[in-house]
């Protein structure tokens, strides 16, 4: 039985479904990363043989490829919200954007040399299962 993977964007404009085993998970901390997330590190799973199908919304996805680099990010055109990409036989997912739970496990953080000065010692940062009060 083959993998399935569901996921949609923030406004539910865009959705799609992901057929197929992911190959890796990587946090990866470069200074594209961190700015096209806002965040300490984007969280994207890869898959080189699973196959993607557009439910909704595909029209409204936009692309934003940084110059002299392979770096790119897909997106709502709507909302925002980071939506896969397929680049050169890859599917590149953000794992936010999953509503399914997944099997695997990040493999690494790379490009940690990039890493934030403050992303460090969170894990004697305190934990709030809301918002704080």
């Amino acid at each position: 039985m083959s993998q399935f993977t569901a996921g949609s964007c923030l406004c539910g404009d865009v959705q799609y479904e992901i057929t197929g085993a992911f190959d890796a998970f990587f946090l990866c901390h470069c200074k594209r990363c961190r700015k096209g997330t806002g965040t300490a590190h984007a969280a994207n799973l890869f898959s080189s043989t699973a196959t993607i199908r557009w439910i909704a919304g595909r029209d409204d996805v936009r692309s934003y490829r940084v110059p002299e680099s392979r770096h790119q990010k897909s997106f709502c055109g709507r909302c925002g919200s980071a939506v896969p990409t397929e680049k050169r036989g890859l599917l590149v997912v953000p794992a936010g954007g999953l509503d399914t739970e997944v099997d695997i496990r990040p493999n690494a953080h790379i490009c940690c040399e990039s890493r934030a000065d403050w992303d460090d010692g969170f894990a004697d940062v305190p934990c709030l299962d809301g918002l704080p009060g």
